[in-house]
């Protein structure tokens, strides 16, 4: 057992929660499978994962080049708040999972492979379950597993070693299926077939914006790449301007507030450094990394799409991957990209200022990560259905719920006390209720959440049976059934 054990962590650490190689052993296993020549299989590996690495340079970019802003907030005006990030969240649990509980953070990898396992069967079992979609965003499953594992403690802390994981991995499992299965028809409507959905922290909230965008009024509104400025604004239809100029702006005028002197003394500008020129190379580098993060998802997505039809021709028939939200940034339009994340931090920084206002006992810290993934996303996804008016207000919106949202979580199961919480949309909305219901309703309540995870995909199902399985297998087919029903 204890080799199997070893066998697994071996996998975990170096493989399964290191995204790249793991999306690199997809691919690698997916050629296999439709017997392509070793070399060839090799090749897609190393694109594939390069690509990945890509994508990660640019995404870390953004975050680090955020980070004197959220430093400085934190620190500038002596705030003692808990800061939304899935790492600062992370590391709370870290710190407090012995502490408060008495376990160990050691389990948190027992309760992924028991919930991968569980994502794994449901998918196999498509036909009865309706679910389509593998989790495989390694790093966001060890982030959710940690924040899981705590809300089940909270919940029932008296529940032995075995139970918790067995419930959990049940519970975690059947929302990593049921939410990704829940953006696959509409990336696949975004990407135009690209044969991948989402895996990531607002699943859910991708879902329900676009479900939004598309009932309301808003599907009057242009799409953002449809709109054509005259005159001066005409600089605004190039995205790599517009994003420039629109960051130097946000960028701009927090920096000024921190002040030359702070950003000195905390080592983020050194003595004679133009402030002026600070502030333009911090608002140019987020064009400079969204570009890189641009190019990485164009490198690995057409390798892994089509290698995965090895695995859901032979292991998961019909399965698509679920993969980091990132991926959806390089389709639709990049304009929405801005927008997103501007709208999210302008919610965001408001009920941040209202908490303060009306002294909630905890003061959020906005994190960059739920700021832009989650925004910049949402803002990608209502563009496509609802046009321009969508991507700005529904993302400010979830700028809203997320910080308070977590504001109520954190202080209640007590993450606010160590410093962080994971802090994104699905885990300031749906996991709250979860948690409220299996606090309140006990074992029963395990049950309740269990059932409300199964019907969603079932309730997909039911309202397009002669396409929902068609749009993942055979877009083109699917465009042809639809386009004839019309």
């Amino acid at each position: 057992m204890d080799f199997l054990l070893d066998i697994w962590e071996f996998f975990a650490t170096n493989v399964l929660t290191q995204p790249a190689y793991f999306i690199g052993f997809i691919v690698l296993l997916g050629y296999m499978l439709l017997k392509k020549p070793l070399y060839q299989s090799f090749a897609g590996f190393l694109k594939a994962t390069v690509g990945y690495f890509i994508l990660s340079v640019g995404s870390g970019g953004l975050i680090n080049n955020f980070r004197p802003i959220l430093v400085g907030l934190k620190e500038r005006f002596d705030l003692s708040a808990t800061v939304i990030d899935p790492y600062f969240g992370q590391n709370a649990i870290t710190d407090g999972i012995e502490e408060t509980f008495g376990r160990t953070f050691g389990d948190v990898m027992i309760l992924l492979l028991i919930a991968f396992i569980a994502n794994l069967i449901l998918v196999r079992l498509k036909k009865y379950t309706k679910m389509r979609s593998v989790f495989t965003t390694g790093n966001v499953q060890v982030q959710q597993a940690a924040t899981a594992f705590w809300l089940i403690l909270f919940c029932f802390p008296d529940l032995g070693r075995i139970e918790i994981l067995a419930v959990m991995g049940l519970v975690l499992g059947l929302y990593w299926a049921v939410g990704s299965n829940l953006t696959a028809d509409i990336t696949q409507d975004l990407t135009g077939g690209a044969g991948f959905a989402v895996a990531h922290q607002q699943m859910f909230g991708i879902a329900l914006s676009s479900w939004v965008a598309s009932k309301l009024k808003f599907k009057s509104s242009k799409k953002i790449e449809d709109i054509n400025l005259p005159g001066f604004l005409s600089i605004f239809n190039e995205n790599m301007v517009s994003t420039s100029i629109l960051m130097l702006l946000f960028f701009g005028i927090i920096l000024l507030v921190l002040g030359q002197p702070y950003l000195i003394e905390a080592g983020f500008m050194s003595e004679g450094q133009s402030f002026f020129f600070y502030i333009l190379t911090t608002s140019l580098n987020f064009a400079v990394y969204l570009a890189i993060l641009q190019l990485g998802v164009r490198t690995f997505v057409d390798e892994l799409t089509e290698s995965f039809h090895g695995i859901s021709n032979t292991l998961l028939p019909g399965a698509v991957p679920g993969i980091d939200v990132s991926a959806t940034l390089a389709f639709g339009s990049p304009n929405a990209v801005t927008l997103g994340f501007l709208f999210g931090a302008l919610g965001q920084f408001l009920t941040i200022g209202l908490l303060i206002l009306f002294k909630s006992p905890t003061v959020i810290i906005a994190g960059f990560i739920p700021m832009f993934f989650d925004n910049a996303a949402i803002a990608v996804f209502a563009n496509n259905k609802g046009g321009v008016k969508a991507a700005c207000i529904l993302p400010f919106f979830s700028g809203i719920i997320q910080v308070a949202g977590s504001a109520l979580i954190a202080t209640w199961v007590g993450l606010a006390q160590y410093g962080g919480y994971l802090g994104m949309f699905d885990w300031a909305t749906v996991w709250p209720v979860f948690t409220v219901i299996m606090k309140y309703a006990g074992y029963i309540g395990i049950g309740i959440v269990v059932i409300i995870l199964i019907a969603i995909p079932q309730l997909q199902y039911r309202k397009n049976k002669d396409t929902y399985f068609l749009i993942t297998e055979d877009y083109d087919a699917y465009l042809e059934k639809v386009g004839n029903s019309q």
